[in-house]
């Protein structure tokens, strides 16, 4: 009895750590649109801002990959999956799809990924996925599908669903890859190398696609309009930067080694209700009736997905695979 309270009340306080840090991720991942739509509309192509993003964040990271230098010798696949699948892959599949489908449509379709993670979990793991769990990510697309307003615009362009899905199973690829070694205690990859070198990876795989060498480089020396304000473009380029990445990523990584993958990703369909909200306020992209029922129902789903799983290390057989876990650490401390 005693040895279950103590279980209790160390993974409460890792939880509600992660929690935090999944709904932080969330607001700095959704803030990226906001301060991303005005330099495009200024002139810079998307590809070239998904570039100045994931190479700014990668030169800010340059010095913690400096001293993990050992980490791509112990770890290259991970680190080239991360770069290539929760970078790279991500970004370039979404504005691709964006060319070809509604905006709503492929936002939709990316977002179907916490579902694809508990199918990962069930089908390829073979580990429990609670009723509860399932529910929430079912809710939370739900909700997802009012806020992006699916209804208004749908287009069946095979090449652009496909690419949709693409941004969607590379964003499985960040949760699961977020977690690996998660339960390997000293020997675990430091999360702050692993994002590093992602980014590393992703802005050497990104130049190819964007050829940043043809893009309007003067735009990021004037100004930019943010709703009739003039706002230069330098300040919303280190937004995007510093907080719509590398906060945004690192709190991420974190937040999916404290819960686990298909808990995180579910509290990450918040991001489409920020970017919604912020939208509103900054742009002034009014929100209907039904995008803001949709975010409530996001934030319910979120809610009940999140409550059935307990951090890792919990006795609970459920989605997160705590008592698998729990023994294999025990028998690897035997």
């Amino acid at each position: 009895m005693p040895v279950h309270t103590s279980v209790s009340s160390q993974d409460s306080p890792g939880k509600g750590a992660g929690l935090g840090l999944a709904l932080a991720s969330a607001l700095a991942f959704g803030g990226s649109g906001v301060a991303a739509k005005p330099l495009i509309e200024a002139g810079l192509d998307p590809l070239h801002v998904v570039w100045l993003r994931v190479a700014g964040a990668a030169l800010v990271m340059l010095p913690i990959a400096v001293r993990h230098r050992a980490l791509p010798r112990r770890r290259p696949a991970l680190l080239a999956g991360f770069g290539l699948l929760a970078v790279a892959g991500v970004q370039a599949c979404y504005f691709a799809a964006l060319s070809r489908i509604p905006v709503g449509v492929a936002l939709l379709i990316e977002y179907l990924a916490p579902a694809l993670v508990l199918g990962w979990v069930r089908f390829v793991q073979r580990r429990p996925v609670t009723r509860a769990a399932a529910l929430g990510v079912v809710l939370a697309a739900g909700g997802l599908a009012c806020v992006v307003e699916i209804w208004s615009g749908l287009s069946f362009d095979a090449l652009g669903l496909v690419l949709a899905l693409g941004a969607a199973c590379c964003q499985v690829g960040y949760f699961v890859l977020a977690d690996q070694g998660s339960d390997a205690g000293e020997s675990a990859p430091d999360p702050l190398g692993v994002i590093a070198y992602g980014l590393l990876v992703g802005a050497v795989v990104l130049s190819v696609v964007a050829r940043p060498w043809t893009m309007d480089w003067s735009v990021l020396a004037g100004s930019a309009d943010l709703n009739g304000t003039a706002v230069p473009a330098a300040v919303l380029l280190g937004w995007i930067v510093l907080v719509a990445t590398v906060v945004a990523y690192i709190t991420g990584v974190l937040s999916v080694r404290r819960l686990s993958p298909q808990v995180a990703g579910v509290v990450a369909c918040l991001e489409a209700v920020i970017a919604t909200v912020l939208a509103w306020v900054l742009l002034g992209e009014h929100l209907s009736a039904p995008q803001i029922a949709g975010g409530v129902v996001v934030l319910v789903g979120a809610f009940i997905a999140q409550s059935s799983a307990p951090a890792k290390g919990s006795p609970q057989p459920v989605a997160s695979g705590g008592a698998e876990r729990e023994l294999s650490a025990r028998g690897t401390a035997a």
